[in-house]
């Protein structure tokens, strides 16, 4: 009767251990599921569509060859573990907030800081494209400076907040000047100027070029570089920045969710951590 029962006593513990193994295999094999991500980075490739692969479920939307939005993405890249460098040459502190550098100068002069470089981005995009009648910004006084003007020769005499222009040089539409006036527009435009002088844009509406602002001094500013939306009409986006000190141009990672980064979900209103720096309330704007 002791051998049966101990014969039973076996072939009980044999099926307990059998369970308790395939259910450790059943949860070892979820935790894969769950912990294993998404391949999105190529790290070969060299333009911000091709850095970065859409999310499975999403697609890129398209837009037109020559748009802004097609500039953008489709924007150079530096080779994948370019470092983001200072205007002085020096590495930037933090290194693990980006997952590609842009192909853009970081002038030596220290102006070039976050609105700055997407004042020159947006800037260069309507040089390029024969669209210079439309560049021009307002300083942080609320006065318009457009290129054709500064061209022909007139320049501001800012007094306090009282600024005027007149005509002190030769007209002159070399792409050298395109540079000086761009260089006058860094000193007296930003964050505080872009966020009172451009339109507001709902969150549902965003696209390709669009911006999260927080204007002031200090405030800061990133661009929107691609966008990809899924089968709901939910959208996701990349997000590029300039910084302060003047710095190299980077394509952020989102160090919220590692699962979509780089990806953003961007919401009205929606504290969004951006590599450095966190935006407590959104607000997003476009250019003209």
């Amino acid at each position: 009767m002791k051998k049966i029962l101990g014969i039973s006593g076996l072939f009980v513990l044999a099926i307990c251990f059998g369970y308790y193994f395939l259910q450790e295999k059943k949860v070892a094999e979820l935790a894969n599921v769950v912990i294993e991500k998404p391949i999105l980075i190529n790290k070969d490739s060299l333009t911000i569509r091709s850095r970065v692969n859409a999310p499975e479920g999403y697609k890129r939307i398209d837009y037109r060859k020559g748009s802004f939005e097609n500039y953008l993405r489709n924007y150079k890249l530096k080779p994948f573990g370019s470092k983001i460098i200072n205007y002085d040459n020096s590495e930037y502190y933090w290194q693990r907030g980006h997952i590609g550098v842009l192909e853009i100068s970081v002038p030596k002069n220290g102006l070039q800081q976050c609105a700055d470089a997407l004042i020159r981005i947006r800037s260069e995009y309507l040089w390029d494209n024969d669209r210079k009648e439309e560049i021009g910004f307002k300083f942080t006084s609320g006065h318009y400076c457009s290129w054709f003007k500064y061209a022909e020769g007139y320049r501001p005499k800012i007094n306090g907040s009282k600024v005027t222009f007149h005509k002190t040089a030769t007209a002159n539409t070399s792409k050298e000047n395109f540079y000086k006036y761009i260089n006058l527009i860094y000193m007296y435009s930003g964050t505080l100027s872009l966020f009172n002088e451009l339109k507001s844009i709902d969150a549902k509406d965003l696209k390709i070029g669009d911006m999260l602002i927080k204007g002031g001094s200090p405030g800061h500013i990133v661009m929107i570089t691609d966008e990809v939306v899924n089968d709901k009409g939910e959208k996701l986006f990349l997000l590029f920045q300039g910084n302060t000190p003047a710095q190299s141009v980077h394509l952020v990672k989102n160090l919220e969710d590692d699962i979509i980064s780089p990806w953003y979900q961007l919401k009205n209103d929606a504290v969004i951590p951006v590599s450095n720096y966190t935006f407590g309330s959104a607000k997003f704007v476009r250019f003209k």
